[in-house]
C-alpha cells in the first residue's frame, strides 16, 4: 500500500505539473483567478487517473505496479473527466470572484454565504463526479446527473467528502498550501472507501 500510494502521488504530481507549475507564477491576486482555473484543468484526468489506479490496487493487492495502472487510468479517463471539470471549474471560478468582488455587486450579505454555499455544493458534486468518471464509462451528462443524485442519495458518502475537504482546507491555513498537493493519495483513498457506497449502487442498478 505504501509503495501504492508513493507511487501514485509522484504520478499525479507530474501529470498535473504543467498547471501547478503556472499557479506558482500566479499572485494571489483575485484578477488571477480565471489563470488559476486554466492552470488547474491537468488536476481533473490526474485524479481521475489517481482514484482509478488506487481502485484497482483494492482490486488485486498483489498488484506491485501501480504506475501501470495510473497511466491506463489516466489514457482512459482524461477526455470525460475534462468534460465535468471543465465546467465546474469554469462555475467555481464565476463564484470566487463574486465572492472577491462582492461589496461592489450591492447584494445583501445572505447572498454571499448562499454563494459559497453553493460553492462547497458543487466541489462536493465534483468529488462524486470524479470518482464515477473514474471508475465507470457512462455518458458526461449521465455521470453528472449520477454524482447530483448521490450527493443527497447517500449522506454518509457525500459528509465523507465534504470532512475531507474540510480537514484539506483547514491543513492548507494552518500549515502550507502545498499540502493538498502532497497528502493528495492519501486524501483520494480516504474518498475511495467513503465512496463504496455510491459505487457499489452504481455498479448494482446502473451498470449491465
Amino acid at each position: 500500500m505504501i509503495h501504492t500510494l508513493l507511487t501514485v502521488e509522484a504520478l499525479l504530481l507530474v501529470a498535473a505539473s504543467p498547471g501547478l507549475a503556472g499557479l506558482l507564477l500566479l499572485g494571489p491576486a483575485p484578477a488571477n483567478l480565471p489563470l488559476a482555473a486554466v492552470c488547474l484543468l491537468p488536476l481533473g484526468p490526474a485524479t481521475a487517473a489517481a482514484l482509478y489506479a488506487l481502485d484497482r490496487r483494492d482490486r488485486d493487492l498483489t498488484d506491485l505496479h501501480p504506475a501501470r495502472s495510473y497511466w491506463r487510468g489516466w489514457r482512459l479517463n482524461a477526455v470525460p473527466a475534462l468534460k465535468l471539470w471543465t465546467p465546474l471549474l469554469a462555475w467555481l471560478t464565476v463564484i470566487a470572484f463574486t465572492l472577491t468582488h462582492f461589496t461592489a455587486t450591492g447584494l445583501p450579505g445572505w447572498w454571499a454565504v448562499l454563494l459559497a454555499a453553493v460553492g462547497v455544493g458543487s466541489l462536493l458534486w465534483g468529488a462524486h463526479a470524479l470518482v464515477l468518471t473514474a471508475l465507470f464509462a457512462f455518458r458526461a451528462r449521465d455521470t453528472a446527473r449520477l454524482a447530483g443524485y448521490f450527493l443527497f442519495r447517500h449522506g454518509r458518502a457525500t459528509l465523507g467528502a465534504a470532512s475531507l475537504l474540510v480537514l484539506t482546507a483547514a491543513g492548507t491555513a494552518v500549515l502550507t498550501e502545498a499540502l493538498p498537493a502532497l497528502l493528495a493519495a492519501p486524501l483520494l483513498l480516504s474518498l475511495l472507501h467513503s465512496s463504496r457506497p455510491v459505487i457499489a449502487e452504481t455498479q448494482e442498478d446502473f451498470t449491465a
